[in-house]
């Protein structure tokens, strides 16, 4: 497993043109492929902040009609690190994104984080990249 690495986290998302637009516009990653399946009904699009080659992206699914899932309560959130947080939230809400939690140090500690939501209510957890590799701790 030496050679092993992250290639992808898919998301179903119920509107594949307001997905990517967040994604890009608003959480500022570049659509890097997009691939349609009219067989069996699903389009895919894959984006991130660079080439697949070079790190973990986030695959969009769009099953032709479904317009909303139930996320349940299994899934935790995407976390991204970003060098000014409190730069980063204020750029996402002035592009119309829904910061959820505003940026500050997490309760007991001080690694800096905040969360954002994506239009099917998908978490994105924003750590400062100085304390990223410091997990939650101080």
């Amino acid at each position: 497993m030496s050679n092993s690495r992250i290639l992808h986290t898919m998301l179903r998302v119920g509107n594949l043109d307001t997905s990517i637009a967040f994604y890009t516009d608003i959480m500022g990653m570049k659509l890097l492929r997009k691939s349609e399946n009219a067989e069996y009904k699903y389009t895919l699009a894959f984006v991130g902040y660079g080439d697949e080659s070079e790190g973990a992206v986030i695959e969009l699914t769009y099953n032709w009609g479904v317009e909303s899932y139930d996320l349940g309560n299994a899934f935790g959130h995407i976390a991204i690190g970003v060098d000014d947080i409190y730069t980063t939230c204020d750029a996402i809400k002035a592009a119309g994104g829904n910061v959820t939690r505003e940026p500050g140090p997490v309760k007991g500690g001080t690694t800096h984080i905040a969360f954002v939501e994506d239009p099917d209510g998908y978490k994105i957890e924003l750590i400062q990249n100085k304390q990223a590799g410091a997990g939650l701790e101080g």
